[in-house]
């Protein structure tokens, strides 16, 4: 039985209908539902991470992440308690890798719609199936990269696999940091449309 979604609220429908165009392949319709959530987004990022360029970075992978999965989303639920928790539960996988000191992390976070989200901070020790998963998931990633204009890829590869700051970047190529920023998140853009592209085999 299809779930139409009639005990949303009427944000939460409005939302629905986006999605239902975006897995259309509306593009419109994805940049609106960025649009709608990236500033949320951006401010529990840095809720979590309490920098500024971090929580650029993964207020972009969030929306990559949802909008490569959105075939997984079910309008049970509203879209903005799916997405920040995409959100939230990539954070805590840089948390962990970064090894930023976790903090106010008991108390959850209350979305757009009053909705309260526990974060979920376990340990994040992966069986031997989901690390082959994950290591799937990093060589595809790696392969989208590549295909990015020369210029994009390597900022990505610098800023991701080598994990530079953008600081460093801007020393290494001899570019303004203003410049790699903005390219960056260009760079980023592309690949999000990418991951969307191919989300059947993420």
């Amino acid at each position: 039985m299809e779930v139409t979604g009639e005990h949303l609220s009427d944000k939460a429908k409005l939302d629905l209908t986006l999605v239902e165009q975006a897995k259309n392949g509306d593009q419109a319709a994805y940049a609106s539902l960025m649009e709608r959530y990236r500033e949320s987004i951006y401010f529990m990022m840095m809720k979590m991470v309490r920098n500024s360029d971090d929580a650029d970075d993964l207020t972009i992978e969030a929306f990559g992440k949802a909008f490569s999965r959105l075939d997984q989303y079910s309008p049970s639920y509203a879209f903005s308690t799916w997405l920040f928790k995409i959100a939230s539960n990539n954070c805590i996988d840089f948390i962990r890798k970064k090894r930023i000191k976790l903090t106010s992390m008991d108390t959850g976070y209350t979305n757009d719609d009053g909705e309260s989200i526990r974060i979920d901070a376990k340990s994040n020790t992966l069986d031997p199936e989901e690390s082959m998963v994950h290591n799937q998931k990093v060589k595809h990633m790696r392969n989208l990269v590549s295909k990015l204009k020369p210029r994009y890829r390597e900022l990505i590869e610098k800023r991701y696999f080598e994990e530079l700051s953008y600081e460093e970047i801007a020393d290494e190529l001899n570019l303004p940091l203003g410049t790699v920023k903005a390219q960056l998140f260009r760079a980023r853009d592309f690949l999000a449309q990418m991951m969307n592209q191919t989300k059947d085999t993420i």
